[in-house]
């Protein structure tokens, strides 16, 4: 079973739920009690279901909301379309240009976000409170033996951990709330002794959980599988560095037991805060390596692709690419990938984020286009496309689209002029309607394609990372090489040995492999601030696009280290794909010499008429595809070749010209809110969240940062 949201919403079960829909509303009535509950596991699985229906809908942490405005955009390699001024969350993005102090904290999406965690943990909460308040519960967790009940039970557990562990990545210090009948405790908690509790309750009850594939559980919901790479998860963050309030007293960050932390700080303090981690961070990284070892030895009925079973379609498509296998099953009709340890289920017809936010762009309209408009907010910085992968690695055109849909049937370059769908830069490909076996043509924004929360690369990267931090290169050189591998067709192609030399230390390898396997899926962001790595990234990043325009102006073109080269223009003409290919929607290049095939993973659904048919409608042609010449490779306008093609029926084409015309977007003004002078001085990044005025005002609580109260 791909979907838990259907049961949700026909009200198989119609609970009581008058919780949380204001800050910690915790005096609400239980949504269950302990009878309810242990009168049979459908009834427990019930009110589990309207906790995940919360997260899946109305988070603002996973698919929309801040996970938008910041998580999916906010890197040295992920950027959003539109230009800086047109969009009030590209101020919190880009670490509050102008100062904290100055920004409005009626920040819509900060409220959202609040709330709606705050929600599901009321719900968890009532439902955790059930099970621990009858006499059966003492027996049910020491058994030794896994039941319906007790997994029941840790996945609520689960999704109340996973709740604060976004609360804590967004806003840092926040209330702990743990109990439906908890009125008093709404002061700030530090996010070390609440991470702290969490990871403990999620290592009591995950002995009691089936993994993915086991008790009729799949990947749609959270598993024991799930829980081990949590754990590892909030380990990573728990030991991380992290920006910290000053403001709140020398005793407020503290342990569980009451006792004090230390800290490493790196630089210096500004606005009441401080950028550190933990003295112990080696505790939390050794117990991150204990459970995510245990979820890479036996990941239950999920696995790392690293084979392609696709054999070569009828008119001579080739496939080969395992990596964009694992995402071709999130759009194959009613389908888990299978690399994946926890996917948020979505609904065909009804609902998805993705591709509309995080695909291939669209400048379909709303309903009834070929495919549905697709805004594109997830988009890549020019570098990361030419210079971080290697021309073999088998991700990088399935990360990385160039072309959009028009939403007729046929397709186009995208743009670098800031703006949306098909302008504002090289987008997310891992998501396309193009590719789903039936898109879904009425209306956009209703595909039913999965949010994919934690995949097996993932684990397999965090216990490379682990390793690597506590000095064990050997072993993390063991997993790094699993996803490294996988990414190209030999290992001689991987050159795994050339790649960490390249890095400069396994360590180094494991966040740069990182940097290319998710791409576009929110993480970047927060590896950099977990790592410590953020500031020097944030120069880093300006002072090479800097230098990439330089090179675009002074020649034409701006050669990469791997030996590719962006150029100022590109040449293109529409063809018709189905006559000369036999096939419109394209595969894996093998012939890069062929401007229809490559790069890969573009082009067009192959019967867009049969769908408009259905509706009443017609879609253009036959001319549905770009043919694309010079874009790794500088052709100078003028020259034997650019004439030949001219004659041959292409067009010079704005390329990188486009993003000279638009420096400041793509240079200077990235990131600017954290200047060079900062990272002289040492200051502290300010990546997180304000609390809205209406948090504080329900709340008791205060903002820190230099934010106004």
């Amino acid at each position: 079973m791909k979907k838990i949201l259907i049961i949700a919403i026909i009200g198989v079960f119609t609970l009581s739920l008058n919780s949380c829909e204001e800050f910690l509303d915790t005096s609400s009535p239980s949504v269950v009690d302990s009878e309810f509950v242990f009168s049979g596991a459908t009834s427990a699985k019930g009110a589990l279901l309207n906790a995940y229906e919360k997260w899946r809908g109305n988070a603002y942490v996973h698919s929309n909301g801040l996970f938008y405005d910041l998580a999916v955009v906010g890197s040295d390699v992920e950027h959003h379309p539109e230009t800086f001024s047109s969009q009030t969350r590209h101020v919190p993005e880009y670490f509050y240009p102008g100062g904290t102090s100055s920004f409005d904290i009626s920040f819509t999406d900060s409220e959202k976000a609040w709330t709606a965690l705050y929600g599901i943990v009321s719900v968890t909460n009532s439902l955790i409170e059930a099970f621990e308040g009858t006499s059966d519960f003492e027996a049910m967790m020491s058994s030794g033996e896994v039941t319906e009940l007790s997994d029941i039970y840790g996945q609520a557990v689960a999704l109340r951990a996973t709740a604060y562990f976004e609360l804590c990545r967004f806003y840092g210090d926040v209330p702990h709330v743990l109990s439906i009948s908890d009125t008093e405790n709404k002061g700030l908690v530090s996010r070390d002794e609440i991470y702290e509790y969490h990871i403990n309750q999620l290592m009591k009850v995950e002995p009691y959980m089936y993994r993915v594939g086991e008790g009729g559980n799949n990947a749609d919901v959270m598993t024991r599988t799930y829980v081990q790479g949590l754990i590892g998860r909030m380990c990573l963050y728990a030991g991380g560095y992290a920006t910290r309030r000053t403001d709140l007293g020398s005793d407020f960050y503290k342990k569980l037991d009451g006792s004090a932390i230390s800290f490493e700080t790196m630089g210096t303090e500004k606005d009441g805060a401080v950028y550190s981690r933990r003295s112990d961070w080696q505790d939390y990284f050794n117990i991150a390596k204990t459970y995510l070892t245990k979820c890479v030895e036996n990941s239950g009925s999920a696995y790392l692709i690293t084979s392609d079973p696709r054999s070569a379609g009828g008119a001579g498509q080739e496939f080969g690419n395992p990596f964009q296998y694992v995402f071709q099953m999130m759009m194959t009709g009613e389908q888990l990938s299978k690399e994946s340890i926890y996917e948020i289920p979505e609904e065909y017809g009804y609902y998805s984020e993705r591709p509309y936010a995080f695909g291939r762009p669209s400048d379909g309209g709303g309903s009834k286009a070929f495919p549905g408009k697709s805004y594109a907010q997830s988009r890549f910085q020019a570098h990361y496309y030419y210079g971080s992968f290697d021309p073999k690695d088998l991700r990088r055109d399935v990360t990385v689209a160039v072309t959009a849909s028009k939403g007729d049937g046929t397709e186009k370059m995208i743009d670098w002029i800031p703006g949306s769908k098909s302008h504002g830069g090289i987008a997310n490909n891992k998501w396309d309607e193009n590719r789903m076996t039936s898109p879904y043509v009425a209306k956009s924004r209703k595909s039913g394609i999965n949010c994919p929360y934690m995949r097996v690369s993932d684990v397999i990267l965090m216990l490379a990372e682990v390793e690597a931090a506590l000095g064990n290169d050997g072993p993390a050189r063991t997993e790094l090489e699993k996803v490294h591998n996988r990414a190209f067709t030999s290992p001689a192609d991987a050159d795994l040995n050339g790649f960490i030399a390249k890095a400069g230390s396994v360590y180094n390898a494991v966040l740069e492999e990182r940097k290319l396997e998710f791409g576009g899926e929110g993480m970047r962001r927060y590896d950099l601030i977990r790592t410590g790595k953020l500031p020097k990234a944030i120069v880093d990043n300006r002072e090479l696009m800097t230098t990439i325009i330089s090179g675009l102006e002074a020649n034409g073109y701006y050669q990469f280290e791997n030996g590719n080269q962006m150029p100022m223009y590109i040449w293109t003409k529409m063809v018709d794909a189905k006559a000369t290919h036999g096939y419109r929607l394209t595969t894996q290049c093998v012939d890069e010499t062929d401007p229809v095939l490559f790069p890969g993973w573009r082009g067009q659904y192959d019967d867009w008429q049969s769908l408009a048919t259905e509706i009443g409608k017609t879609v253009n042609g036959p001319e549905t595809n770009v043919a694309i010449k010079g874009l790794f490779n500088y052709i100078a306008p003028e020259s034997a070749e650019a004439l030949a093609l001219e004659a041959d029926g292409y067009v010079q084409t704005n390329w990188g010209a486009d993003i000279v015309a638009n420096a400041a977007d793509y240079s200077t003004d990235l990131f600017k809110g954290y200047s060079d002078a900062d990272y002289s001085a040492g200051n502290p990044p300010v990546y997180l969240v304000p609390l809205n005025s209406t948090i504080l005002e329900n709340s008791g609580i205060s903002n820190g940062y230099g934010f106004n109260q």
